[in-house]
């Protein structure tokens, strides 16, 4: 064992053995397709000791037969299924639904990244083959519709296709293992390309922030729609703020992500005005159970970033191999990242000095880790809707092959974490997926630092200076003459009162200051000190803790 260095060690209490298993491909939960692994028998055991069928030879339609007359049960037709058509399938746990008296596993069937209904059990066996049972009576269907069928079997390996003009293979041959041959991966970025060219042919001068972009997207019968979208990378060099009006953290993802919480505040809005056709229009519905809003069925969120969040989801694709490197590098590539101007440590770095930097935050890739399990709304939305979790992350940086390192920092390093969360709060496990980039990187140095942020209902968009913290003078949008941002704590705090108005919660209006608001959102809160434990515990390190007296303010 390495002894701590710097204030924000924290225990390295896990098993390094765990922490190098977590980087192997593990099936016991999702289907992946399989390597060139060679074995006397017809089975493919993983780190486990469980066994997997081989890629069946027959066709869906044979395998269905199979199962409506009872020779398989719903996990094997799922897993089969998988395997020939090539689809992304999940098992994973999630939470009870409703108010379910006694204790009760809970699992969903997730593919491609499409979630099915929920199946319970009093053991994690039966809930799977429940939640598989629920799976197949809806997905069933659209497998007979698309009249899939396998070629005849032959020992001769089939011709090789003749290409007139490079392909993306020919030139990002890992990239295309990776994309899933799904609308999902097409459409939003084509949804998040529109929107950005709209915005930048208003406002051209400041196209070279487009290349660092994240867009939050909500899909729904009628399609996908770009609700909130950020650019940026940079934290403030500024020293923390005491009035909540200088933003810290103004990397793309983070940008996004608040510019979505104005989004989701919109809507809370529209739910508890005193007009039906507003009330209509909003995105959520009552939940009788839980007593909270939660988002109206077949409403569904994804996540676009251009660019590979900063942190574990960079450094850990650079070593994969255990075989290779000690568990001391596999803890620090995949442990917490700190960011400070640009820059990411791991939270094990000796070459990282706290004391002389002014603004620290966690990377972004952390705090993805932290939105999939708390949810994207945050401390102040919790009192009014349940946990918002995105369905897909979808990444569309061309310098990117290799997404592994993402999906191990985002899923892998908080697994079985579900159990010890409150009710309503889960690990939620998204689809992850390389896309087509919807912009290309600037070199313009003029505009480095700076960031755009715009939400759904924005008559324009607003230019922060990522480095001040605030919003530049020639911003299209300018809150006032402090140059505060839209998005800074204040302007939350200022939307979160005139929910609470229209929601008629005196005891939310009547708290005292920022920091009050936030530690009276009680599930939220214990949401977060498991998380943070558990990171802890399996040896990742401590979250930083900030300084209480920055969120201490009032309106």
């Amino acid at each position: 064992m390495f002894p701590g260095r710097g204030s924000f060690q924290g225990s390295r209490g896990a098993s390094f053995s765990q922490i190098l298993r977590k980087n192997l491909p593990v099936m016991t939960e999702s289907y992946k397709p399989l390597a060139t692994l060679t074995r006397p028998t017809n089975d493919v055991f993983n780190q486990q000791g469980k066994s997997y069928a081989a890629k069946p030879t027959l066709s869906p339609k044979v395998l269905i037969e199979k199962y409506t007359q009872g020779e398989t049960h719903a996990v094997s037709l799922l897993h089969q299924l998988a395997q020939v058509l090539q689809f992304h399938l999940e098992i994973k746990e999630t939470v009870t639904t409703g108010n379910i008296q006694g204790f009760y596993f809970a699992f969903c069937v997730v593919i491609d990244g499409v979630e099915y209904k929920t199946g319970m059990g009093i053991t994690k066996k039966e809930a799977r083959l429940k939640a598989a049972q629920l799976a197949l009576p809806d997905l069933l269907p659209t497998l007979e519709s698309l009249n899939y069928v396998l070629p005849e079997a032959s020992d001769v390996p089939p011709p090789l296709p003749v290409k007139e003009e490079p392909s993306i293979s020919d030139i990002h041959p890992c990239r295309v293992i990776h994309e899933r041959k799904s609308s999902v991966n097409l459409q939003i970025p084509q949804a998040v390309k529109n929107q950005l060219t709209k915005l930048m042919n208003s406002h051209p001068e400041f196209s070279a922030c487009a290349g660092t972009t994240a867009a939050f997207i909500i899909q729904t019968s009628s399609g996908y729609e770009v609700v909130a979208l950020g650019t940026g990378n940079f934290n403030t060099k500024e020293s923390a703020s005491v009035s909540g009006r200088i933003v810290h953290d103004s990397h793309a993802v983070v940008t996004a992500r608040r510019s979505l919480m104005r989004f989701l505040y919109r809507h809370l809005l529209m739910f508890f005005s005193k007009t039906a056709n507003l009330t209509e229009k909003s995105i959520f519905q009552q939940n009788s159970s839980s007593g909270l809003l939660s988002l109206k069925n077949g409403i569904t969120l994804h996540l676009y970033v251009n660019q590979l969040p900063k942190g574990a989801a960079i450094s850990s694709k650079l070593r994969l191999n255990p075989l290779s490197i000690s568990a001391w590098q596999v803890n620090n590539e995949i442990s917490l990242h700190l960011s400070v101007e640009g820059k990411v440590f791991s939270v094990f770095s000796s070459s990282f000095d706290q004391s002389a930097s002014k603004v620290v935050s966690m990377s972004a890739t952390d705090k993805l880790t932290q939105w999939q399990v708390l949810g994207y709304q945050g401390a102040l939305l919790s009192h009014f809707i349940e946990p918002v979790y995105v369905q897909s992350i979808l990444i569309g940086d061309i310098d990117c092959s290799d997404i592994r390192g993402m999906k191990i920092s985002v899923s892998q390093r908080v697994e079985g974490i579900t159990s010890q969360l409150p009710m309503f709060y889960c690990m939620m496990r998204p689809y992850i997926s390389l896309v087509p980039s919807v912009a290309a990187n600037s070199a313009d140095k003029g505009q480095l630092t700076y960031g755009i942020n715009w939400s759904e209902g924005d008559s324009s968009l607003e230019v922060v200076d990522g480095l001040e913290g605030k919003t530049v003078e020639q911003s299209p949008f300018k809150s006032g003459p402090a140059l505060a941002s839209r998005l800074c704590k204040a302007a939350m705090l200022h939307r979160f009162k005139l929910v609470a108005k229209e929601a008629q919660r005196q005891d939310l209006l009547a708290t005292s200051s920022y920091t009050e608001a936030k530690r009276m959102a009680k599930p939220y809160q214990e949401a977060k000190n498991v998380l943070r434990a558990f990171l802890l515990q399996q040896g990742f390190g401590s979250w930083l803790t900030k300084l209480s007296v920055c969120d201490n303010f009032s309106m």
